[in-house]
């Protein structure tokens, strides 16, 4: 630009700006309008810190940053005070040829552009050419310029080739790096080094990048197939397809699979609140599970511990499980335990859409890695469940960051981990040593064990899920989404000779409850297998059912028929059961067969219960009823529970359970935004702000708060005129305002501002000028 022409500022260009556009300035880079700026002009400083533009980077394509490191090489020698430019759109599409399409690359200056990242150099209404702030480095994922170096053109297999071409001891340099932080310091960084030396030889084999005299860096590229990661595609700087080939499952079938697991998934989670309400696990000293109760856990519910793992994370998260004193601390010696709460009774006869929508919501916000359970910390120690290793404030974000591609992808069409990795890398370059293919697997894989991810594809209810809003209480389409998804529950089972009982589908609830009072589960499932057992049987009488009962139970639901052995079966426990009838005296034992109560009081059990004959019928002990029971049966006998009325106890054990305390409050981990009607509030505010700063046309102004002062007010309030105020608050905080007076009482002017708050109140004494417009 000649002397005549000086360069735009960006104050200018914002304040030239449409509301509208400021507006979406303002919801792309929330942080400028927190707190909110008096004026265009404190927005374009704001705009143009390292700090803000680094916020703004993370927002980067590939494609973007290539285009601002075109825009940098080009600037290098067009550096204006704190202004770097004009830089023409031909010089930039100059440094990237062939690599990016026109189209895309005007597509990305208008997006820098609208972010105000670079501006017009002119107030010409097409650019000819751009500038930027000397802060727009800032924006880079890294110090040197890779996208216009030579080693952008080159193809991965020739990068390797080049890394398997070194010396032992450049590689053993450039793969300490890759693990580590890229930028490494060096006395051989500088161009007059000696070149036989590892560092020249590496810069000028293009594996490390110059960034000064004394530091190098290592291109993304190297460090990604060092760490055996895909590589950035930087030869065709377009977005990577994750079109693949069609899987020869269709949309309902990747449904269907979904669903399966989520039914899996509620199944694990009943096992591991009974496992924990039969033996809490202990908590840890420094808090959490420990590996040991997650290998007990695992063994008890027949999972992996890694499943656990991710299931007690899960439960806690929903507070299905807490650490807590129980309430029979006389069993569990007063300490802290992790056991189910007493929300969770409830919750596990929710109907099953609501369960699975309790899980993954709180899976998806949820601010830890599950996936790093049973890994090893950097000194060594095994990283157990809650614990504080696996906390990450920022892994909801990476979660809906990993997921966001898949509802791009076509239905049912399956997507690899390393296609995932690869264009998560091209949008999002600055999340590259973040953005792992192991941190992209294991989301995937804690996806698909929760129903959201089947055959490689996002299943309707993963889509319903990540379209829902994040900040509404409510999600009646995942509700409906899920209830689709899932099968219907069926009312029926199959009753086998062997005597057991399968059922070809989900049990409606209430039926599966009252099976699984009778009958012990073998195998669960999209078809699941139930066994029948004296015990089972026992059990059920022990709730009060009688045999009536428990055979119109598998005659009324069974499509086949009863075998006539079963019914034997139950005729047979319940003949026995009840003989005996143990209440509490501490515990007495009634029997109406006096035969049947002397073979007791003979028995072993009658010296370890210390029982006493009352009557022929009648015996007491000391020890509690259940103990009564229990040794009664390991004795051969058949008791049954009984109250103070004579009626039947049911034994079942409700297994511990822990208060529930309110659930945790911590903020969600979203990124920082702001809603259109804010950002438009914050606009006007801006308007306001620049019309009492900049000029404008006033008739008679007075300084202080004399008599004159007042009769500018007073004649303000006569003709309707506006006013600005020069105005110092109690702070010592100094403001412009244009106001339109309304009153002037007791040494106040009340007054509306023009495009801004009503109702302000002047105190006089603090007015420093007063100007009629």
């Amino acid at each position: 630009m000649s002397p005549d022409h000086p360069l735009r500022s960006c104050a200018d260009e914002l304040a030239s700006r449409s509301d509208e556009r400021l507006v979406e300035l303002l919801v792309r880079r929330p942080d400028l309008a927190s707190p909110p700026p008096r004026g265009t002009g404190v927005l374009a400083q704001r705009s143009m810190s390292a700090a803000s533009i680094a916020l703004a980077g993370e927002h980067l394509d590939l494609l973007a940053v290539a285009v601002v490191e075109a825009f940098l090489d080009a600037a290098a020698d067009s550096v204006h005070h704190d202004l770097l430019g004009p830089v023409s759109r031909d010089d930039i599409v100059a440094r990237l040829g062939r690599r990016a399409l026109r189209g895309d690359v005007d597509a990305r200056l208008a997006l820098l552009s609208d972010r105000a990242l670079i501006w017009p150099a002119s107030t010409e209404k097409k650019a000819a050419a751009w500038v930027a702030g000397i802060h727009l480095p800032a924006a880079l994922p890294w110090r040197a310029a890779h996208l216009v170096a030579p080693i952008a053109l080159l193809q991965p297999e020739d990068v390797s080739a080049r890394i398997e071409a070194l010396d032992e001891r450049p590689r053993e340099l450039i793969t300490t790096l890759s693990r580590g932080p890229a930028l490494g310091r060096s006395r051989d960084a500088a161009p007059d080094a000696d070149p036989a030396a590892p560092v020249p030889r590496l810069l000028a084999a293009d594996l490390l990048a110059r960034v000064d005299e004394q530091t190098v860096e290592l291109p993304p590229q190297v460090g990604q197939i060092l760490r055996a990661e895909p590589p950035l595609l930087t030869a065709n700087l377009r977005a990577p397809s994750l079109d693949g080939e069609p899987s020869r499952f269709d949309a309902a079938a990747v449904d269907a699979a979904g669903a399966g697991e989520a039914l899996e998934l509620l199944r694990h989670t009943g096992d591991l609140l009974d496992a924990l309400g039969e033996a809490p696990a202990a908590v840890l000293r420094a808090g959490g599970m420990g590996v040991r109760e997650l290998r007990r856990l695992a063994k008890t519910t027949g999972l992996s511990v890694p499943r656990v793992g991710l299931l007690v994370e899960l439960t806690a998260a929903v507070r299905l499980i807490d650490a807590g004193i129980p309430d029979s601390v006389d069993l569990l010696g007063g300490d802290e335990v992790f056991a189910p709460t007493s929300s969770s009774d409830a919750w596990t006869h929710y109907d099953a859409p609501r369960r699975w929508a309790d899980l993954t919501l709180a899976w998806l916000d949820l601010p830890r890695r599950p996936w790093q359970v049973g890994e090893t910390d950097r000194e060594g120690s095994i990283i157990g469940a809650l614990a504080a290793e696996s906390f990450d404030a920022n892994a909801p974000v990476v979660r809906r960051t990993i997921l966001a591609p898949l509802t791009e992808a076509a239905p049912a069409v399956p997507v690899t981990v390393g296609a995932l990795t690869g264009l998560l890398g091209w949008r999002h370059p600055r999340q590259l040593r973040r953005l792992t293919t192991r941190v992209v697997g294991e989301t995937v894989r804690e996806a698909t064990e929760l129903g959201l991810v089947a055959h490689g594809s996002l299943t309707s209810v993963g889509r319903a899920l990540l379209a829902r809003d994040p900040d509404a209480d409510d999600h009646p389409d995942l509700l409906a989404a899920m209830t689709r998804a899932l099968p219907e529950p069926i009312d029926y089972f199959l009753v086998q000779a062997d005597f057991t009982v399968t059922v070809p589908g989900p049990l409606d609830l209430a039926l599966a409850q009252r099976l699984a009072v009778v009958a012990d589960l073998e195998s669960g499932g999209a078809a699941s297998v139930y066994r029948i057992t004296e015990d089972g049987i026992r059990r059920a009488l022990d709730t009060g059912l009688t045999s009536a009962e428990i055979a119109a139970l598998f005659t009324e639901h069974s499509k086949t028929p009863v075998p006539q052995s079963l019914t034997y079966l139950i005729d047979d426990v319940a003949r026995k059961h009840g003989q005996l009838r143990v209440g509490i005296a501490s515990s007495f034992i009634r029997c109406d067969d006096a035969a049947t109560l002397t073979a007791v009081l003979r028995s072993d059990a009658a010296a370890e219960l210390s029982l006493r004959g009352l009557a022929p019928t009648v015996a007491v002990s000391g020890a509690p009823l259940r103990d009564v029971i229990e040794r009664l049966r390991a004795a051969g006998f058949a008791p049954a529970g009984e109250d103070s009325s004579g009626g039947l106890i049911d034994l079942r054990s409700r297994g511990v359970r822990v208060p529930t305390r309110s659930k945790n409050t911590h903020r969600r981990a979203h990124r920082a935004r702001i809603g259109p009607g804010q950002a438009a509030t914050v606009v006007t505010r801006m308007r306001t702000a620049d019309r009492a700063d900049g000029p404008v046309s006033a008739t008679s102004s007075s300084s202080g708060s004399g008599e004159s002062t007042s009769a500018l007010i007073h004649l303000a309030l006569q003709t309707g005129r506006r006013l600005r105020i020069g105005y110092v608050d109690a702070q010592g905080g100094a403001s412009r305002h244009v106001v339109k007076a309304r009153s002037l009482a007791a040494g106040q002017l009340v007054a509306d501002e023009e495009g801004g708050e009503d109702d302000l109140r002047f105190a006089l004494h603090r007015v420093t000028r007063v100007e009629l417009l």
